[in-house]
């Protein structure tokens, strides 16, 4: 293995091309492959930027051809040579047009044969990858996704500081949190028994800047969420956090969409139209089933309930009494794509979301093919098939039960009919601003009602008087912004009354004891100023899977987390020796 000594690279592999033919050139990099054809030797060299040809003849110089020949796979090598044309060129990558014919060879670094292969496309387990994560972010595409990750963050920044925002770091250990997801707890040496807690979110410090002033602030921030994972979720996660003074909802929209609209230009070279469309959180249920609607295809919902309201049928008829509904999506001229082992997969899924079952009715030779079509009138048929104009080959899916369950099962449905009959256009985005949102939700576990987004949130102005006597109704001044069907980001106006947010507090459960102690500092703030504010957070990881076509977001994550919460690469989270818990106070109770 040689050191650099004076050499110096003077280009990156993959940003050679047919302007430096002529020129020597120094290039380092790693081995992708190498092939022996007697007297002469091809190496392909990888970079960051990409992979150009180097070429070793025997008869220019034997030494450097034998030691070229000693290279494998990995090896880290520094080439030094002249660039000329390509005779059989590779339209395939950017410096296919030319190669480096080789005049020197330093070997920087050896390498074992790698337990993955270093390139795209490879097929080894997500195990194996996230063990050997240094290799894996060898891989074009991973290298790919991060360099667009920080150009992203780049674009951002550069909107922030045009638009008058500051840069401002909130604290990473802050105090435990009595909503949402579990905190991730850090156990404090000089004061034992006390914990800090990894922020969720910078949302009270954030407020506190509006309160302090600062009129615009932002920060590309980690954040730390005890829960379970999914693809798109991780225990550590990076936020695009925004908040603004003297703004309403209006306002936030606003200059978000020319956030949104700036990146995708900068990033994706598309123009995105403005303004971006809305729907109230309500409609988006009764017509999608899910707050956060794909809308790249259709299948929306069809309330089917007046045709059974007079139905001999007690499966649909029992169901469109108040509170209850029966629902479904018609799929045209695709009845012949479901057999009966896919229909039977179909209803099994949807069972998954608290649906007694899965009906069906189908258009064959002009009648209806169904289970439950005996069970129904001819002029209910008759109906059904003027009113949907349903024709040859159309096949209607229906869920009849309590409204959340019909909403929530064709939700699931939905999805998985646009995903099985290869519905989804990848390249198309289709945005919404979801608004109107319930201010709380009732928890069944808690045994009583939790901010639906958080305990800050503002309700809408006409519905403050239901605060007490009717807090399912009450609808909140937030909104989430949505891309193909997954929430990108959601804020909301804050609440700058001290009187209000002990309100919100006392609706929450909180006692005016514990309001105090967990938020005392944000309600003393209150009575000194408060201007009226409100912003919003992206998920920056889950905003990168859309970027870059990823359905996995550990794919735009240089280190990230298993499903378990655990590190393959570094073995985190590990147990600690009894000094270290000793010198903490703690003692362990497993």
């Amino acid at each position: 293995m040689e050191k650099l000594g004076n050499l110096r690279r003077t280009h990156k592999c993959g940003c050679l091309n047919e302007s430096n033919i002529g020129e020597n050139v120094t290039v380092m990099g790693w081995v992708q492959k190498k092939r022996n054809l007697g007297s002469l030797v091809f190496i392909d060299l990888r970079d960051i930027a990409g992979i150009v040809q180097v070429i070793f003849d025997e008869e220019a110089d034997r030494e450097i051809f034998l030691k070229a020949s000693d290279t494998k796979s990995e090896y880290v090598i520094a080439i030094s040579g002249v660039v000329r044309e390509r005779e059989s060129k590779n339209h395939s990558i950017p410096t296919g047009a030319i190669e480096i014919y080789g005049r020197d060879i330093k070997i920087l670094s050896h390498s074992e044969t790698p337990p993955i292969y270093v390139k795209d496309g490879d097929d080894v387990s997500e195990t194996m990858r996230l063990k050997n994560r240094f290799l894996d972010l060898r891989k074009p595409f991973m290298q790919k996704n991060l360099i667009l990750r920080a150009k992203t963050s780049k674009v951002i920044r550069d909107f922030m500081y045009e638009n008058d925002f500051l840069e401002v770091e909130t604290p990473v250990l802050n105090k435990p949190t009595p909503e949402g997801a579990r905190d991730y707890l850090v156990p404090s040496r000089v004061n034992k028994g006390s914990f800090y807690a990894l922020p969720q979110s910078p949302q009270i410090f954030k407020q506190l800047l509006m309160v302090s002033g600062y009129d615009r602030y932002y920060q590309i921030v980690k954040c730390f969420r005890d829960e379970d994972l999914r693809a798109n979720r991780q225990p550590e996660f990076t936020q695009l956090d925004i908040e603004m003074s003297f703004v309403d909802v209006e306002d936030i929209i606003r200059i978000n969409e020319k956030l949104i609209f700036k990146i995708f230009k900068e990033i994706k070279g598309i123009e995105i139209p403005l303004p971006i469309k809305r729907m109230p959180y309500d409609e988006a249920m009764n017509r999608y089933g899910s707050d956060k609607p794909d809308l790249r295809y259709g299948l929306e919902f069809i309330d089917l309930s007046p045709f059974f309201i007079n139905s001999e049928f007690n499966a649909f008829k029992e169901n469109t009494q108040t509170g209850k509904s029966v629902k479904g999506i018609l799929v045209k001229n695709k009845a012949t794509e479901f057999s009966k082992k896919g229909l039977s997969k179909l209803e099994k899924h949807i069972k998954t979301y608290d649906a007694k079952g899965l009906s069906w009715m189908k258009i064959e030779k002009g009648e209806f093919v169904s289970p439950v079509a005996k069970f129904l009138s001819a002029s209910e048929l008759e109906a059904l098939k003027n009113d949907l104009e349903m024709v040859e080959n159309d096949i209607l899916f229906v869920v009849a039960d309590k409204i959340n369950v019909v909403n929530n099962a064709l939700g699931a449905l939905r999805k998985q009919l646009a995903e099985d009959l290869d519905m989804i256009d990848p390249t198309k985005y289709e945005m919404v601003w979801i608004t109107d949102f319930p201010l709380f939700e009732y928890d069944e576990e808690e045994n009583r009602y939790m901010a639906k987004h958080h305990p800050f949130t503002a309700p809408i102005d006409e519905d403050v008087d239901k605060l007490e006597s009717d807090p399912e109704q009450i609808r909140a001044k937030a909104y989430d912004i949505v891309i193909n069907g997954d929430e990108i980001g959601g804020g909301s106006i804050r609440i700058t009354d001290r009187a209000m947010q002990q309100r919100m507090f006392k609706a929450l459960g909180f006692t005016e004891v514990e309001a105090e102690l967990k938020f005392g500092f944000l309600l003393n703030a209150f009575k000194y100023g408060v201007p009226p504010h409100g912003g919003i957070a992206y998920g920056l990881d889950r905003f990168m899977m859309i970027l870059t076509g990823s359905d996995n977001i550990r794919d735009v994550i240089a280190f990230p987390k298993t499903q378990s919460a655990s590190c393959l690469l570094s073995g985190a989270p590990t147990q600690v020796d009894e000094k270290q818990l000793k010198e903490l106070g703690i003692k362990l109770d497993l």
